[in-house]
């Protein structure tokens, strides 16, 4: 059975974890039947300043505006089985956390959360206030993960997106994807 994905990308600083995400999702088509996307405006000219593009266009996904609730994944019903919010700012994850459901990237992780499917938050901001600790708790107590973007460095990445890759892989394992990625102990 395929895969039914929403991954949510915020303004927090990271557009290279959202592009490398989207490149291997793209590669990654055969395990995933749909993508769905939400990206906000500060998402979008995040990637602008970071990335110098505006590539996150040319993906062959279905992209939704934030305040569109008849999107698909805005109701249990659509049964998409992991939501990424990658990057996920404070703000974002907070919202998620208090079930303050907004636009639609709040509403589809409050979806996945209370059909009990698998919620995947990639917080970038660091240090973390006692706030922000909080809401992770709160989050990972209802069923949410946290990821926070800490790459790891023992693949001896190369360049960004190698560095990228780390923590995407990561994701996609957690989300129950078959990557092929660096394992540890395996040369």
């Amino acid at each position: 059975m395929k895969n039914k994905i929403v991954v949510g990308v915020t303004g927090a600083s990271g557009a290279v974890y959202a592009k490398v995400l989207f490149d291997k999702l793209t590669l990654l088509s055969e395990q995933v039947e749909e993508v769905g996307v939400v990206m906000s405006d500060n998402a979008k000219q995040v990637w602008r300043l970071e990335l110098g593009n505006t590539a996150y266009s040319d993906y062959p996904f279905k992209f939704y505006s934030k305040m569109d609730f008849m999107a698909p994944f805005a109701s249990g019903s659509a049964r998409f089985d992991t939501m990424v919010i990658c990057p996920c700012s404070m703000g974002t994850l907070g919202r998620i956390a208090h079930g303050f459901s907004d636009d639609l990237m709040t509403r589809a992780a409050d979806v996945i959360l209370k059909e009990r499917r698998k919620l995947i938050l990639v917080v970038r901001d660091t240090p973390f206030s006692l706030i922000h600790i909080k809401n992770m708790e709160l989050v990972t107590m209802s069923g949410g993960i946290i990821c926070p973007a800490n790459p790891s460095f023992y693949s001896n990445p190369t360049n960004f997106e190698e560095l990228a890759a780390t923590v995407v892989d990561r994701v996609l394992d957690l989300a129950g994807l078959d990557i092929n990625g660096f394992r540890w102990g395996k040369v």
